[in-house]
């Protein structure tokens, strides 16, 4: 009798690590169950223009991320030995970046990523498109892309399709309204990142919004990410300090007007990647989005003792400034003083001809660490957040300038918020050959004259 129960066990056990392996490595899903964003786009014309050449769309083919993701993982490759917790989390960046091929099996690694990079079916490397957010049905965890999905069958049967409408009734497919989809969670589950294995909060965007004056507890009142990111339009900024007025249209060709179609538009602060596909104006609303976010102002009402202050105020976002990788992120402080001749006689943070900024320079960051305090470049390799000064929604920070010493007569103080996708000189070591030239955008600016 005790051995029968001994094998029983026995068989559970194994029946249980098979299932726990098998969900690892075999995928639940297949390629041919996924439509080309292309066929969607023959019926939702208008907003399949908005996607194409967004981040969603270029979350695979984005150089930047491409060098990154190669960097973390042949810098955790290169050590003897290889750090099994590290390498997973360096190959885990295809999750968000290449979903669909994550999603059904290949690729699902960094790796397997790189090798595969001529091979890779065309619909996997459309980055997070329309057949992969509009069937997934819930969350399991608001991080790490952990979406529960429900896809059709391909072309011959597309099945469900989810999104923010109670009484759409499309010829083709069929369609259900989705709560999920109108709140932040849907995006924080992607926008809210983990270490796989230590669990350090590496981004941490949703988690930004849920703790700030936007997220209300009331949904009438609440401001969730799409109330801003998916108003946003060329001319309409849609941020936390401009007007967000309704994109009155209609979802889908033939169908009915409604009074506000979410825009698909996707850009962000990234004026850099759609600009590379020849995209001018997302490149522009980028840069609209930015320079609404914050503002300056100058203090010198303590400036005969030699010093004053610059405040910054996060005006404009629903998250901190910066959000997302802030470890690559660049946002700074310009601080030049001019004498009466035009002649600088001082400055903070202001970039060399290559485009590096000095030791100076006050940065709006995090850095992490490696759980003794020393910080590390890899994010693979973060156990712990060591800094992190960003701005908090609708909050201030304010940084005391020391003037140099024999300082006297008229002069300028002036003041610039800088930001830039990246470090330039960390894209040049990353990117070697292939670095961008990036460009860097003035968010806000303020002007004061002074006499000492």
């Amino acid at each position: 009798m005790k051995s029968k129960i001994v094998i029983i066990i026995s068989m559970v056990a194994l029946t249980v690590y098979a299932f726990f392996t098998g969900c690892k490595s075999t995928p639940h899903y297949t390629l041919a169950q996924f439509i080309s964003p292309a066929t969607c786009g023959g019926c939702h014309d208008e907003i399949y223009e908005q996607w194409k050449n967004s981040m969603h769309n270029l979350a695979q083919k984005d150089i930047i991320y491409k060098e990154y993701a190669a960097f973390y993982l042949d810098d955790i490759k290169k050590q003897n030995p290889v750090n099994k917790d590290e390498l997973e989390e360096a190959e885990s960046c295809v999750k968000c970046h290449i979903p669909v091929g994550f999603i059904t099996g290949k690729p699902v690694t960094v790796t397997e990523e790189l090798a595969m990079e001529n091979e890779l079916p065309e619909i996997t490397k459309e980055g997070i498109q329309c057949d992969y957010c509009h069937v997934i049905i819930d969350a399991k965890k608001n991080y790490n892309a952990h979406f529960t999905y429900k896809p059709g069958n391909g072309e011959a049967d597309p099945g469900v399709k989810y999104g923010p409408f109670k009484d759409a009734t499309p010829d083709w497919h069929q369609a259900a309204y989705s709560r999920f989809h109108t709140q932040a969670a849907f995006c924080g589950t992607c926008h809210d990142v983990k270490h796989v294995v230590y669990n350090t909060k590496l981004e941490t965007t949703f988690e930004e919004w849920s703790k700030s004056p936007y997220n209300t507890g009331d949904e009438k009142t609440t401001v969730p990410c799409q109330g801003c990111h998916m108003y946003h339009r060329p001319g309409v900024p849609a941020t936390g300090s401009t007007p967000r007025p309704n994109n009155p249209g209609f979802a889908a060709f033939g169908g009915p007007q409604r009074d506000h179609i979410f825009t698909h538009y996707f850009v962000g602060g990234n004026s850099v990647i759609p600009g590379l596909y020849n995209d001018k104006v997302k490149g522009k609303m980028a840069e609209e989005r930015l320079k609404n976010a914050a503002t300056i102002l100058i203090d010198t009402r303590d400036i005969s003792t030699g010093a004053f202050a610059v405040t910054i105020t996060n005006t404009g976002a629903g998250h901190k400034l910066p959000t997302g990788l802030t470890d690559v992120r660049q946002m700074w402080l310009e601080i030049v003083i001019l004498n009466q001749y035009g002649k600088e006689v001082f400055s903070i943070g202001k970039a060399d001809k290559r485009g590096y900024l000095p030791d100076n320079t006050i940065i709006f960051k995090t850095i992490f660490g490696d759980g003794k305090g020393n910080p590390v470049a890899n994010i693979a390799k973060a156990k712990e957040i060591l800094f992190d000064n960003r701005i908090l929604p609708k909050e201030s920070v304010t940084n005391t300038i020391i003037l140099p010493k024999g300082l006297k007569g008229k002069y300028s103080i002036q003041v610039r918020l800088l930001y830039r996708l990246a470090d330039q000189k960390a894209v040049d070591e990353v990117m070697k050959d292939k670095a961008i030239k990036l460009p860097v955008i003035e968010m806000a600016t303020a002007k004061k004259e002074i006499v000492l």
